[in-house]
């Protein structure tokens, strides 16, 4: 194992430790983004580019918007009843 690749890998263990301790959902978003992105940079010094790209779209962008819309809402006491 390369050096890069495994200091991808800790940093993946110490971000996704911090998504877990978050206690604000706002924050667990915006590290769960960032867990993404590291997972994306993972992906690519692994040598796969086609589920990096899949991680960029889904983990990074996708999934995090659809989560700050639902805490959006909830906050503001939106929603459909």
């Amino acid at each position: 194992m390369i050096p890069l690749q495994a200091l991808l890998l800790g940093l993946m263990a110490v971000v996704g430790t911090t998504v877990v301790l978050a206690r604000d959902a706002l924050r667990q978003v915006i590290l769960n983004s960032l867990y993404g992105l590291v997972g994306v940079l993972l992906f690519v010094v692994f040598q796969a580019p086609d589920v990096a790209l899949s991680e960029l779209v889904v983990g990074t962008v996708a999934f995090p918007l659809v989560l700050l819309v639902a805490i959006a809402r909830t906050r503001r006491g939106g929603g459909d009843r």
